[in-house]
């Protein structure tokens, strides 16, 4: 006989502590152990589908083998209706034989119902997205389609009754729970080839998860507009909102974006977990010689340093981390964000709103009021900004900042580009550190990789650890197990190239030769660019040369 806690420790990954947790809530109040452990979070629909057929040895509903299922006839149509109640699928009837796929094999409502009927059953396992989808087909096929360019007083209640109905928000509710399961940062939801699809991004990849019925696009669309305050009635614009919910024991906000396309809205939504994030550097997978140079820019007292990178290379993270290294009752730190997404405790954190004027120079006016020691500004845009950051540093402000540029000498060009003064740039900055992220090799299915001899010669290896003080070289590859969903990577490292803003580099004229001029100059310190960092976090074991390839090629 399978015992039930081995499989679900050892399948399932479910930490003995938290069945234990589960045992005692179920001696004490009742219930069904798979029941609790999915309220815990410690199991998703999917796990539940699989831990059924290994305990009761009953077969999985693959959808596939019933691409255009429908009631057979009136009859079939009100036993559909009635299992549905019971979160079930009448697939076949023929002979007096039912086949059944549903999501729980042991409900006994489930089974009285079937005794009743006095017909024979076979039952198959179905996931929840795997009901709600067959629900939604055959509810498209007995209702009127709704208009979806103008919405009468009718059609919108209709569409918010839709919305709010049993399908709909199980449905919604199983995705959100699955992403948060798989660690998924971003949940997009978005027509494509006449299906509704939906793609999680993992680790900074997008995978496909789900394709759900074309049908199932507007009720789930209208059933996150309503959550997040935004008009169910304007498609022709973008929108956004934001969500607070509890979801599989965790508190969440959720900052929700809809876009029009030319086959409906994409919906994108981004999960905000404070319990998950630390902001420490040790987390952050610096290597030792950047975090030792960043740690000593930490100690100064004025200047500005800044992160640069693009969109979703972790430098808030980053900045947070920092902030979070320095914040201490004998210090005053002052950020300027848009939006403010993690609220950091002993920091105070404003929030830019262009709509009445406050953006980031008139925010960073306010600020520089305020006697902070230390300020972030989430992202330097414009001239006004810049010159206000700088000049700020050198009135005895310490100032963190980002800007959008794919190395850290580029940081100089693209202020001089903003109109800031040459002379602001080499008298105020004191470092400059670019970023991007690459997925870290799962620990626990990564293998040494065989082909070392050739990307030994293919690559600057061996060089680098030289220069970096690297006396053994460990190369492993992804591989992929149940711990990582298949993808061979688990988490996410920092790559970073670091530019001191010493003489030497104030020294270099700001014209269309200093870039290559300042990369010569950090070589001859033997400090990496982010291709070499991201080498060195190869031969070091953390990451593939692949990876490094996609972020930092």
């Amino acid at each position: 006989m399978i015992d039930v806690k081995q499989l679900l420790s050892e399948r399932f990954n479910v930490d003995n502590s938290d069945i234990e947790k589960a045992t005692a809530y179920q001696e004490k109040h009742a219930g069904r152990l798979e029941s609790i452990l999915i309220n815990m979070g410690c199991l998703t629909e999917d796990d539940l589908a699989v831990l059924y057929h290994e305990l009761l040895n009953i077969d999985l509903f693959n959808p596939a083998a019933y691409p255009n299922w429908q009631p057979l006839d009136s009859v079939d149509f009100v036993h559909h209706q009635a299992l549905k109640n019971f979160d079930a699928i009448l697939l076949n009837s023929l002979d007096n034989c039912w086949l059944i796929a549903c999501k729980d094999p042991l409900n006994a409502e489930l089974s009285q119902y079937i005794i009743q009927q006095n017909v024979d059953a076979k039952v198959l396992i179905a996931t929840e997205s795997q009901l709600q989808t067959f629900f939604f087909e055959v509810q498209s096929r007995t209702e009127a389609n709704i208009d979806d360019e103008e919405l009468s007083g009718d059609e919108e209640a209709r569409l918010r009754e839709l919305a709010s109905e049993a399908p709909t928000v199980n449905l919604l509710n199983s995705l959100i729970t699955k992403a948060l399961a798989r660690n998924a940062s971003d949940m997009h939801l978005e027509p494509h080839k006449g299906r509704f699809r939906v793609r999680y991004r993992i680790d900074g990849v997008l995978h496909e998860v789900e394709s759900l019925a074309p049908k199932m696009q507007l009720p789930i669309t209208t059933r996150l507009k309503i959550l997040s305050g935004m008009d169910i009635a304007e498609k022709r614009r973008p929108q956004d909102g934001k969500i607070g919910m509890r979801i599989a024991n965790q508190d969440l906000d959720i900052r929700v974006s809809a876009l029009p396309l030319n086959e409906g809205e994409s919906i994108v939504l981004r999960f905000l977990r404070k319990d998950s994030i630390r902001y420490d550097m040790s987390v952050l997978g610096l290597s030792k010689d950047n975090q030792k140079f960043i740690s000593e820019d930490l100690k100064t007292t004025t200047g500005v340093v800044l992160l640069t990178g693009p969109t979703g290379s972790g430098k808030t993270t980053t900045l947070y981390t920092f902030l979070n290294e320095l914040n201490n009752e004998d210090v005053k730190i002052i950020t300027l964000e848009d939006p403010v997404e993690y609220q950091l405790e002993g920091i105070n954190q404003v929030q830019v709103n262009p709509d009445i004027g406050f953006d980031f120079s008139a925010g960073l006016r306010s600020i520089v009021r305020q006697d902070p020691d230390i300020i972030m500004v989430g992202e330097i845009r414009d001239k006004e900004t810049a010159q206000i950051a700088l000049q700020s540093a050198l009135t005895g402000h310490l100032v963190f900042s980002t800007v959008h540029t794919n190395d850290a000498a580029s940081a100089y060009t693209r202020l001089l580009d903003l109109g800031v003064e040459e002379f602001l740039l080499n008298a105020a900055l004191v470092s400059v550190v670019a970023q991007r992220l690459a997925r870290r090799l799962c620990p626990h299915c990564a293998s040494d990789e065989t082909d070392v001899s050739e990307l030994l010669l293919k690559y600057p290896l061996q060089e680098i650890a030289l220069n970096s003080g690297v006396e053994t070289i460990t190369i492993k590859r992804a591989v992929g197990c149940e711990h990582c969903n298949g993808s061979g990577y688990k988490g996410r490292i920092a790559i970073n190239e670091y530019l001191r803003c010493d003489s030497d580099i104030k020294a270099i004229p700001k014209d269309d030769q200093f870039i290559p001029r300042a990369k010569a100059h950090n070589a001859s310190l033997k400090r990496r660019d982010l291709m070499q960092d991201g080498f060195y976090k190869v031969i070091t074991g953390v990451t593939t040369i692949d990876e490094v390839l996609r972020v930092a090629g």
